[in-house]
């Protein structure tokens, strides 16, 4: 009988196991994003233009992004500012030196590589986030490899030296009023969705201490501790810059992601329940105030821990943010990259799919940014083919932020068959038109949804769509998968700039030959 018992137990343990495998239908609206990491080459370009010339360049970035694309993917953070100089043209910084190999080159052919990443990004109905990094001002202490004209040789009174790196000295209000002015440039000149900050503030803490006491006692601002004035500093720029973004494009979403750990309970009952190094404390990077203050529109906190890691485990600090997050949206910063460690709970290889069906179960979480794009095309673990297959097997659109607006743009009109096109032997299928909503002036793209026959009208279903786009001037859709012999009833709606979406077309019914 006992026997008989333990047999009936693993039995249903192993279906619950088996159960937790197979994923609900996704969600029709998450953010799926992953991070480009430009620095040192991490992902993009595989080397500098010294070896790889601007057109193998874009050619890498479209291949990046197809596969991206596959994936399900729907926004990426890329890199532009590494350290104090640009991936852009449109501004006032040098040319990267790991795009070009020498600080202050230009790329040859030229071409400007954030404005054709945002072309290819919206192609394919990605939103395109400019990572920036605002304090860094060098990789390396080695001066030949610092342009004579970059920032940090024409003030280097702005800057302090921490270990084998110079930042920008966050304590100067010159310094803040600069970093404000170089984002701006970037907001103001591209079309881009949003711009992005990770955990680098303050650098990390090494062995020493850091060499802003002179700076503390020159513009201490009245504040009697001088940890508690170095988040004040890391707050006024972040406060300033979101006031400046939203004052020029109140559609360009402002997000950061900081160290997992704001603060743990230990150190403050209102932390989590961790045991980790704290952001607060070892960056002055006060995350929770940042969104309480509503200076962001999302946090993305860098949860690179496996489920049950007594230090800082992944579930506890997911909840936490959560229920941190003041109304405004959380994506959950999450490591592929860490996806074949044979340590802790990563030698588990469904430890990254299960943090994914972990986050959907919390209403307050949107979504999840993968570290890094080279991780993630690479497959680790299978983990590629879990999102592709799986998890991300729907397109999805971007969650809605409805304090940056919630009007519906009009809807298509029209919705017909364009028979035109079908003269073309290649594309005797289900070729669809439509025509500009009355009232055009909000549209920024368009869904186009699929029903079988007697299927009932339900734009909930990710299941449902076939496309989305970005752009508003092409009014039309070819649905390759569609079968012949099989008749489909088709929908469009249009979407504004912030992925608000109108009332459905009229239903064109199409039988497939």
């Amino acid at each position: 009988m006992i026997r008989n018992f333990t047999l009936l137990a693993a039995l249903l343990l192993s279906s619950v196991s088996l159960f937790a495998q197979v994923s609900k239908d996704p969600p029709k609206r998450e953010f799926r994003g992953v991070w480009i990491a430009t620095v040192q080459n991490i992902d993009w370009p595989s080397k500098p233009k010294q070896g790889v010339d601007s057109q193998q360049q874009m050619q890498e970035l479209v291949d990046i992004f197809d596969t991206h694309q596959k994936t399900g993917i729907n926004a990426v953070m890329l890199q532009v500012r590494p350290s104090a100089d640009a991936f852009y043209a449109k501004g006032r910084e040098q040319w990267s030196m790991f795009l070009t190999g020498k600080q202050g080159t230009l790329p040859e052919p030229f071409y400007d590589p954030l404005e054709f990443a945002i072309e290819e990004a919206h192609k394919r109905g990605m939103e395109l986030h400019a990572w920036i990094n605002p304090y860094r001002a060098s990789t390396s202490l080695v001066d030949s490899l610092v342009s004579s004209e970059h920032i940090s040789r024409i003030q280097p009174d702005w800057f302090f030296t921490y270990g084998d790196k110079k930042y920008f000295n966050p304590g100067i209000p010159e310094v803040r009023h600069y970093l404000v002015d170089v984002i701006m440039d970037v907001v103001r000149n591209y079309d881009i969705d949003g711009i992005h900050f990770d955990d680098y503030f303050y650098p990390y803490p090494g062995k020493t201490a850091l060499p802003d006491s002179i700076t503390y006692m020159l513009h201490e601002q009245g504040i009697k501790n001088i940890e508690d004035w170095r988040r004040n500093n890391v707050d006024q720029l972040i406060k300033d810059l979101s006031e400046a973004i939203k004052k020029e494009k109140k559609h360009v979403k402002f997000g950061i992601s900081p160290f997992g750990i704001w603060r743990n309970k230990s150190q403050d009952p209102q932390g989590s329940e961790s045991n980790g190094l704290s952001g607060y404390s070892a960056l002055y990077a006060d995350a929770r105030k940042w969104v309480q203050e509503g200076w962001i529109d999302y946090i993305n906190p860098q949860l690179y821990f496996p489920f049950g890691y007594t230090p800082a485990p992944y579930e506890k600090l997911l909840d936490w943010w959560a229920a941190n997050s003041n109304g405004k949206h959380v994506y959950i910063g999450q490591g592929a990259y860490r996806a074949m460690e044979d340590r802790e709970g990563w030698r588990d290889r469904q430890q990254l799919p299960n943090q994914v069906r972990y986050l959907r179960e919390n209403p307050r979480v949107q979504g999840s940014v993968y570290f890094s794009s080279r991780s993630l095309t690479n497959n680790l673990a299978g983990f590629r083919d879990s999102l592709q297959h799986d998890l991300y097997r729907y397109p999805a659109l971007q969650p809605i932020m409805p304090w940056l607006g919630m009007a519906k743009p009009a809807k298509p009109v029209s919705l017909r068959e364009d028979k035109f096109l079908l003269f073309l032997p290649r594309l005797r299928k289900a070729i669809i038109k439509w025509d500009y909503p009355d009232q055009e002036e909000d549209v920024y793209g368009f869904v186009v949804y699929r029903f079988d026959e007697n299927e009932p009208i339900n734009l909930e279903h990710a299941r449902n769509i076939r496309h989305i786009q970005f752009n508003d001037y092409e009014l039309g859709f070819h649905d390759e998968t569609a079968e012949r012999g099989k008749t489909y009833k088709y929908v469009v709606t249009s979407i504004d700039r912030l992925k608000n979406e109108s009332k459905p077309s009229n239903v064109y019914l199409k039988k497939l030959r």
